[in-house]
């Protein structure tokens, strides 16, 4: 599942709309989105526009990936709890945010190696289809594979 959160105060429907492309050319049903007050209507997306802080948690842990504006709160519960995490910044002069600090925070949080930062509609493609297919590669089955069951079954029946 992928989460994207972009805070309760503003709307950020450019990122909004950049998830819903994305998630409409993959055709992903699992995209749950807390897009705040918004006018933008996703077509793709599972959307809530308000959470509780108990209920963002629950879906951050839930999440694969996670895309988030470059809040501290959401970054910092991502980063808590080791989801990979696509920042996309909001800009001053685009009215989504009162100043510039955003940009400022992601730049030196991608700087770090902390997240990954996506500033245009190709890099934010680009990066959160790699971000899902390396989230995808990392899993581990919830069952043990068959040939070490076998042996431990061997093992445990004396059978060695």
């Amino acid at each position: 599942m992928i989460f994207v959160t972009v805070g309760a105060q503003m709307s950020f429907d450019r990122l909004v709309g950049w998830v819903d492309d994305w998630a409409a050319k993959r055709d992903r049903d699992d995209v749950v989105a807390q897009i705040g007050p918004s006018d933008y209507q996703p077509r793709q997306l599972k959307v809530i526009p308000f959470m509780t802080p108990p209920e963002f948690r629950a879906r951050l842990a839930e999440a694969d990936v996670v895309v988030a504006h470059a809040g501290m709160g959401s970054i910092l519960n991502a980063l808590e709890l080791g989801k990979p995490i696509l920042v996309v910044p909001r800009h001053g002069e685009w009215e989504e945010t009162r100043n510039d600090h955003q940009i400022a925070t992601a730049n030196r949080l991608g700087a770090e190696g902390l997240v990954t930062v996506a500033d245009s509609a190709e890099d934010f493609e680009r990066e959160l289809t790699r971000l899902v297919q390396e989230a995808t590669e990392s899993r581990i089955s919830a069952h043990a594979q068959p040939e070490l069951l076998d042996r431990l079954r061997e093992y445990a029946l004396g059978d060695r």
